[in-house]
């Protein structure tokens, strides 16, 4: 059964967005509209470089994004970083969970869509890091995502330290608008007090 603890008392949300997406992903401007934290949503430095289709940054530098965002917002908000949860869908999430694996110190950490392995490709985990989270972590997820069945799942979040909170959605990779409620309210719930 998943431990559940919340991060201790977060006075703000640093999210970043997957792939394909942006900034202003729906479930993002819901968040930002429903939790009475301040949230940051922030953008990819390939996704500010303008509209149309470009390849994500490559690791190391969506990483670095990841540290400077949430140095920003600590300064921007006169918050210790370590008072912040920080996260983000499919791509953003891990790039996230890496930064927190490196070293980011943050309150807690969010992970919407994890990519745990490419679709059809289960034997390219993305799963090396994991051993290094030791901050509360809530894992939001379709319960049909290619990117990671729940028997999958199941396997490697043991390997996390810290506490895991699992909220399985029905859905795939982006769970239709319908689930959204459901999503805001296992945000909203996992963060605490503070977040109403």
């Amino acid at each position: 059964m998943a431990r559940r603890i919340r991060p201790y008392r977060p006075l703000g949300l640093v999210l970043f967005h997957g792939a394909g997406g942006d900034r202003d992903h729906r479930l993002f401007l819901r968040l930002e509209q429903e939790l009475a934290l301040p949230m940051s949503r922030v953008n990819f430095p390939y996704r500010r470089r303008g509209p149309g289709r470009r390849p994500p940054d490559r690791m190391p530098k969506l990483i670095e994004a990841v540290n400077d965002a949430v140095a920003e917002a600590a300064e921007t908000w006169d918050v210790s970083p370590k008072r912040l949860v920080v996260g983000g869908r499919s791509m953003g999430g891990r790039a996230a969970s890496m930064a927190m694996a490196g070293g980011l110190e943050t309150a807690g950490l969010v992970l919407l869509s994890y990519p745990l392995h490419p679709p059809g490709k289960p034997e390219r985990l993305r799963v090396d890091h994991l051993d290094r989270l030791t901050r509360p972590v809530l894992l939001v997820q379709g319960r049909k995502d290619p990117f990671g069945t729940p028997d999958e799942f199941a396997a490697h979040l043991p390997a996390i330290p810290g506490p895991v909170t699992e909220r399985w959605v029905d859905g795939g990779h982006d769970p239709r608008p319908t689930r959204d409620d459901e999503i805001v309210e296992a945000i909203a719930d996992w963060l605490g007090p503070s977040a109403r």
